[in-house]
């Protein structure tokens, strides 16, 4: 009877042994039982364009180097949240979306401090956003980012943004009087436009090409990659003026609580993917621009399009004229930050 009771109860302790030790060995054994089978990746722009590639080489990076464990599925569009890009970081934080590729621009709403790269004409080259990114102010920004609710892992890059329309060259602040001009919802842009004298628009990416085809607005300012990959010389877009005036980071970031569900060293394959696949995305951002001879100038003109460049003094006007707006949102951005990166840009290495 004691033998019957001894080894009952052995068995019985062996059991609860195994049990207990089941998710330790699961979790040392890369077992993902608390996976989902797909994660949803937000992104405002497809795969055609620098911002959606990053996105693919992402989303492959890791399912590669995890042996299919973290699948991620692209929403371009920000399909997630019909279409709604001002919404993509709230919904990102409520769990609506698992990860993301987002805009400054488009995130700045719900973190003022983003506003930093929206300011006019304060990045002169990209050597002075790689300075502020990847310095002491990009750290600063993660931090920021990570205590509004998400896990920023690394720097992608939307780009300069150029000024194109349809009437004529524009060389000076003068030039754009009255213009009709579409920009994203943000109310830095507003200022900044109607500094310039121009007619500031309000309107989806969804609806902006349209609106100069039909000639409700006169221009738009965007990437020069978007300015192709859009075709937008085939919406009366003729004539692009290189002005540099802001420069336009994505950053690559995950939703806390999907974070929190991998195991450590998912966590850190998917964030060194993130680094890896950013650091191919800025370049793709890049080419035909970092180049001598620019060919992608050299493609644009070939579609019959007037590409101008300003010169240093002519670019210092649309400085002098935006100036009250860079010092009015300084407060709410940080006067600090904008300081750092002001010294940042100042002792970068072009």
């Amino acid at each position: 009877m004691k033998l019957r009771t001894f080894l009952t109860s052995a068995v019985a302790a062996a059991a609860a042994l195994a049990f207990s030790a089941t998710p330790a060995l699961a979790q040392a054994s890369g077992a993902t039982t608390n996976y989902k089978s797909e994660y949803r990746m937000s992104l405002v722009l497809g795969t055609a364009f620098p911002w959606g590639k990053g996105g693919e080489i992402w989303a492959n990076k890791v399912r590669e180097r995890t042996q299919g464990r973290i699948n991620i599925k692209l929403y371009p569009g920000v399909s997630l949240i019909q279409g709604d890009q001002t919404r993509e970081f709230s919904a990102l934080r409520q769990g609506v979306i698992d990860m993301a590729i987002g805009s400054t621009i488009n995130w700045s709403p719900q973190v003022k401090q983003l506003n930093l790269f929206s300011l006019p004409f304060l990045f002169p080259d990209y050597a002075a956003v790689d300075a502020v990114t990847q310095g002491d102010v990009g750290k600063s920004l993660f931090q920021t980012l990570d205590k509004a609710g998400v896990v920023p892992l690394a720097w992608g890059e939307n780009g300069y943004r150029e000024i194109s329309n349809s009437k004529k060259a524009i060389k000076s602040p003068a030039d754009l009087k009255g213009m009709k001009i579409r920009v994203v919802g943000s109310p830095l842009f507003l200022d900044t436009f109607t500094a310039l004298g121009a007619n500031p628009t309000q309107m989806s990416w969804a609806d902006a090409q349209p609106a100069m085809a039909s000639g409700a607005v006169d221009g738009q300012e965007n990437p020069l990659s978007v300015y192709m990959a859009a075709k937008l010389y085939t919406v009366a877009q003729k004539h692009i003026t290189l002005w540099g005036y802001m420069n336009d980071p994505l950053v690559f970031v995950v939703n806390k609580d999907i974070w929190n569900s991998w195991t450590p060293a998912d966590r850190e394959i998917v964030k060194q993917a993130a680094i890896d696949a950013g650091k191919e995305q800025i370049a793709i951002a890049r080419k035909g621009l970092v180049e001598a001879d620019k060919p992608l100038l050299k493609e644009i003109a070939g579609h019959g399009v007037t590409v101008t460049q300003l010169t240093l003094e002519e670019r210092e006007a649309f400085t002098k004229a935006t100036r009250p707006v860079v010092d009015k949102w300084k407060g709410p951005i940080g006067t600090d930050l904008v300081s750092a990166a002001e010294k940042a840009i100042a002792a970068r290495k072009p």
